[in-house]
């Protein structure tokens, strides 16, 4: 179950808005998937995460009401969790992301892209971390808006960036992007899987500006590289 994200304060009254915004961007058909980015193997980044040496004090549910289980681990480059993946819609509203197609949906996200405005979750592959609590505080551990991560899933490794920030207590969603690239059902309402999901972010690594694929990418390949090899 995905929860409402911290960029709208008032985010009961998304409900009472219109259906669907006269700002929503259309498009006809869907942009093709990216199964795989890159030369770096899934199985390796899950090699170089087999064991976890646990940063965060506590650890975050995947759900409200499940148990809090999920530790944030840590190496000298990067840190990592294993979760499940729910859908963020968040941002500017698209034809498949917006007060209609999602019922929790904000046209806000925390970092916006360069021109000033959301993120476009349809569009750009990003994830979510929580808010900064006693459980884990990601700024102290150089990982802020533009960072750059590899979320992996199914054999499957997708490059992005940190685009939102969610509940204190939850950890594992990602953008409709980033689903869609990991083969994964991106529909806001029923999409998401609950099997797991392995995220790593790099440490002070981020990308400018945020909207920047190519570089996110690039940089990505390079530094999951590095990851794999203990470089």
């Amino acid at each position: 179950m995905r929860l409402p994200s911290l960029t709208l304060a008032a985010a009961g009254m998304a409900l009472l808005a219109p259906a669907l915004s006269p700002a929503v961007e259309h498009r006809t058909r869907e942009e093709p998937v990216a199964w795989s980015e890159g030369a770096v193997r899934a199985a390796d980044l899950l090699a170089r995460t087999h064991r976890c040496v646990q940063i965060s004090r506590g650890r975050y549910r995947s759900d409200d009401g499940r148990p809090a289980d999920i530790p944030v681990c840590g190496t000298r480059d990067a840190v990592f969790w294993k979760a499940d993946l729910d859908i963020d819609c968040d941002g500017r509203p698209t034809a498949r992301c917006n007060r209609r197609t999602d019922p929790l949906f904000s046209d806000a996200t925390a970092f916006p892209q360069s021109d000033g405005r959301a993120l476009s979750a349809e569009r750009l592959p990003y994830i979510v971390v929580p808010a900064p609590s006693r459980v884990w505080n990601h700024r102290a551990h150089g990982v802020g808006g533009g960072s750059v991560a590899a979320v992996v899933h199914g054999g499957r490794v997708q490059y992005a960036v940190v685009g939102d920030i969610g509940p204190r207590g939850v950890i594992g969603e990602a953008s409709y992007a980033t689903a869609r690239g990991l083969g994964i059902a991106a529909d806001p309402r029923n999409g998401g899987t609950s099997e797991d999901v392995t995220y790593i972010v790099f440490r002070d690594a981020r990308i400018k500006p945020i909207e920047d694929r190519a570089a996110t990418v690039a940089t990505g390949e390079r530094l999951a590289r590095l990851f794999v090899t203990g470089k």
